[in-house]
Formats: structure tokens, C-alpha cells, sequence
């Protein structure tokens, strides 16, 4: 009598409309919904918002494939056959995050290669000493608001700001213009009467993009006027749209989920022997567990193709999830610290040009608040945080902390000078050089594992305490 090994159990069929990545179902618990949905295959259908439907990428190599194959997955959503056809309205809420822009992410080719010459080229200009220092300024001012309170929501009162601070120096941008572009992002992310907050971002940008054709400045909006690539109006509006999207949002995003992590998982709050790297470990963590863009990198083939075993049909969105495909189980997951193969910045040519930039704000402004306010603790157990839903974001809804109320008076760590009054940038000149610096492709990034953080004992010690103490005892001691 032989015995024969039992057939493989065949992965369950497609349903017909899709796991819906909307709602507080899944922003509550993401993990376990790509976990179901990989048994589907490297691609598996979902719904992003009621009828609009795609496929979702959760294997690493598949998403590497897409994002590295623009002649066969095109990213210009003018191919969107649900457009096309009339099944996705001019007033679908997912428009502004989905629908054509003229910028260097909704285009291929030469067109997409004009854009971004323009942006790598205008943020390569930017000094990353003086960037740092002025993280710190904004930092300082911000923290100096709510240190004497003994708690604070981090989210709101300093991720959210110090992006916003950041962008507003940068790009030559006054309050008055940034507050609604802020509104405007933020309603476009969350679904949110998406349709007018498309239509307030567009009007603060007219205003910048107007202001600055009439008094340019030091700054990425006026470099990126001055550029050789000749942008018109529309498509500065469409660039800058762009890089405050990815500035702001993703950025507050990355902050908190870095902070969270810090704050609640005891891996991170180990020794003083590694200076600084323990925020690197926490960031490495944060983009292969929880990048800020969880889902996005959307696609749609140029011709109908087999590939990963699934027929694809020309025009019929492909969203790449960067969180899933980081989270593969087919990965290794040991000795990820300081790996950077992760795909949180996407990859190919599309890959995000500000990504040194953006890890570098997060870093300075963590460590800031880390040194300001050593004793910093979550005000509630990191399981009761609450998570904001939207398909593309992975973006806490608050992050509350409490912390020894700081005397004014007290010893504190050195302080930058003041914030200027103004917004005009201290960047660099205005001119454009002859021989603008460009940045290189994009080189892959790396791993974390994934953990389950809790909320930490009170009294555990923490690295950045010593730090804080050593930092500031130096400084009282110092000739």
C-alpha cells in the first residue's frame, strides 16, 4: 500500500469586488488584511473607495517588477480605462490623488523626465547643514509652546507643524497661502469632500505660483521658475502640488509612526552606545512596517499581459503596496537594521527624488523633541492609539504624550537663534547656476522586522534620557 502526499490546496478564487482598503477596518488592522490577501497570489483585488476597484500588489518582487517596467505599466492615469469608459465620474473622490496631473509622478518618458530634472535639480540646490538647522529652529518654537504643559498631542501640535514650518521656508511660501494648502492636502487624503479641497489646494497654489512670478526669491518654488525645463504656470502648480503632497502628509506620517515606535517598543530604548542610530533603527522600522504612503505607486498596463499569474487588463489600475510587498513573508527579516532595500520611497524611475531630504526632517525633528523632553512617555497604551482610515496613508489620528512640565527657567539645551519673521528662504540664491547639480537614480533601501509594540513602563530607561542629562551637563560644565 503506498501513501501519496496530499494535493496543494489551490488559493481560494478572486471575490468579486475586492477587499476594501477604506474605512476603520482596515486602518485598525492592515497586517492582518494583506496577510488575507496573499492568498490570492502577488495580486489580489481591492476596492478603494466604494465602486473603484484595482489590484493590489503585495509581493516584494512583483512591486519591484512594476515600478521597474514603465514600458509595459504606465503611470500616466490618462490610461485609466475606468475613465474612459464613464465608470469613474469627474467628481469620484479619488480623482485628486488618481487623476492626471502634468508632474513628474502621473507622467513617462521625456515628459517625465523634464519634470523631474526640474525637481531634483531645485532641491539638490538646497543646503542639507542649513536644512537641519532650521528643523531645529522650527522644533525649538514649537516645543517651547507646550513643554511648560506637561502633555501634548504630538500628532497636532508638532508632526503635523514642522513639515508645514519646513515646506513654508523652503518654497517661499507665507502663512496666509500655506494654511490652505495644508487644508486642501489634508481633505484630499482623507476623502474628505475631496472634489473642494482639490479646488482650495489649486487656489493656493495659483497665489504662490503668482506671487513668486512677481517677486522671486531664494527659494525651491522661484529655482524651479528659473529651471531650464521652462515650466509654465500650470505646470508649477502641478510640481509644487506635488512635492507639498509628499512633503507634508507622508512626512507628519513618518514622524509620528517613528515617535510611536521610540515610545513604546523596548527595543528602542536600549543603550547609549549607539548615539543617534537607535532614531536610524526606529526610521529603517517605520518605512518597512509602516511607511507613511502604505499604498499607492498606482499603474496601469499599456496592453493586456499576463503577469504573476493574473490577467491584467490594459488600463485597469495596479496599486503597489509598499507596505505588503515590505512585509512579504518571502523576505528575510533578520539583520534589517540599517538596511534601506525597503520600497517605502517606491523604486525605478519614479523613485521619490526628496527621500534624503524627508528622512533627514524626520530624523532632526525627533531628535529634538527626544532631547527637549527626555521623559517623554505615551499618555495611553500604543494599542489604544487610534489610526485615521484611507486607502493610501498609514497615519495615527493622535499621538498624546505626557512629560514632566519644563521650567522655563531651568537649564536647557542650547537653542538656534529665532525663527525669522518672514518666510524668505536663507537657502541659497535665487539665480540658476549653469551647471546645476542632479541626483543620481535611486538606490534600493532596506529592512525591519515588524513587531507589536506595547505601551512601555514608565519608569524604564531610555537612551535619550542619558543623552538629554550627558548633553546638558556639558553644556552647564563647558568653559
Amino acid at each position: 500500500m503506498t501513501s501519496s502526499s496530499p494535493s496543494p490546496t489551490p488559493p481560494p478564487e478572486c471575490p468579486a469586488h475586492g477587499y476594501p482598503l477604506y474605512g476603520q477596518e482596515f486602518a485598525d488592522s492592515p497586517a492582518d488584511a494583506y496577510a488575507h490577501l496573499r492568498q490570492y497570489g502577488p495580486l489580489a483585488p481591492v476596492t478603494l473607495h466604494e465602486t473603484v476597484t484595482a489590484s493590489l500588489v503585495t509581493s516584494y518582487e512583483a512591486a519591484l517588477h512594476i515600478l521597474r517596467s514603465p514600458e509595459t505599466f504606465s503611470k500616466d492615469p490618462r490610461r485609466w480605462a475606468g475613465l474612459q469608459d464613464g465608470r469613474i465620474g469627474p467628481d469620484n473622490p479619488l480623482l485628486p490623488m488618481m487623476g492626471y496631473r502634468p508632474n513628474a509622478l502621473f507622467t513617462d518618458g521625456a515628459e517625465h523626465a523634464r519634470f523631474r530634472s526640474a525637481i531634483t535639480d531645485s532641491l539638490d540646490r538646497i543646503d542639507p547643514i542649513e536644512l537641519r538647522e532650521y528643523v531645529e529652529r522650527s522644533a525649538d518654537k514649537l516645543i517651547d509652546a507646550f513643554e511648560t504643559d506637561g502633555k501634548a498631542d504630538l500628532r497636532r501640535e508638532y508632526a503635523l507643524v514642522v513639515p508645514l514650518l519646513v515646506f513654508m521656508e523652503m518654497f517661499g511660501c507665507p502663512p496666509q497661502i500655506a494654511e490652505k494648502l495644508v487644508r486642501g492636502m489634508s481633505g484630499i487624503f482623507e476623502l474628505v469632500d475631496a472634489e473642494k479641497a482639490n479646488a482650495l489646494l489649486f487656489e493656493g497654489m495659483v497665489e504662490l505660483v503668482a506671487l513668486k512670478r512677481a517677486k522671486p526669491g531664494a527659494d525651491v518654488t522661484s529655482w524651479l521658475m528659473a529651471h531650464p525645463a521652462e515650466l509654465s504656470d500650470e505646470e508649477m502648480i502641478h510640481q509644487l502640488t506635488l512635492l507639498m503632497g509628499a512633503g507634508t502628509e507622508p512626512q507628519q506620517n513618518l514622524i509620528c509612526n517613528a515617535l510611536r515606535l521610540l515610545l513604546s517598543d523596548d527595543r528602542f530604548a536600549g543603550s547609549l552606545s549607539g548615539g543617534t542610530m537607535p532614531i536610524d533603527d526606529a526610521l529603517d522600522e517605520v518605512l518597512w512596517t509602516d511607511p507613511p504612503m502604505a499604498n499607492y505607486g498606482v499603474h496601469f498596463p499599456v496592453h493586456d499581459v499576463d503577469f504573476a499569474g493574473t490577467r491584467l487588463k490594459a488600463g485597469e489600475p495596479i496599486m503597489v503596496s509598499f507596505a505588503a510587498a515590505n512585509t512579504d513573508p518571502a523576505l528575510a527579516t533578520e539583520h534589517r537594521a540599517g538596511n534601506r532595500a525597503h520600497l517605502a520611497w517606491s523604486a525605478g524611475p519614479h523613485t521619490c527624488p526628496a527621500k534624503d531630504g524627508a528622512r533627514l526632517i524626520a530624523s532632526v525633528a525627533i531628535e529634538r523633541l527626544l532631547d527637549r523632553l527626555p521623559d517623554v512617555e505615551l499618555a495611553i497604551p500604543a494599542e489604544r492609539l487610534r489610526w485615521r482610515p484611507g486607502p493610501f496613508h498609514r497615519a495615527l489620528a493622535e499621538l498624546p504624550v505626557v512629560f514632566p512640565p519644563v521650567d522655563p527657567a531651568s537649564a536647557a539645551p542650547p537653542r538656534r537663534p529665532p525663527l525669522p519673521e518672514s518666510t524668505a528662504s536663507q537657502l541659497g540664491d535665487s539665480t540658476w547656476p549653469n551647471s546645476p547639480a542632479r541626483t543620481s537614480s535611486t538606490r534600493p533601501e532596506a529592512t525591519s522586522t515588524a513587531s507589536t509594540p506595547g505601551s512601555a513602563p514608565a519608569d524604564r530607561p531610555r537612551w535619550w534620557h542619558s543623552l538629554a542629562v550627558w548633553r546638558r551637563g556639558r553644556s552647564t560644565t563647558r568653559p
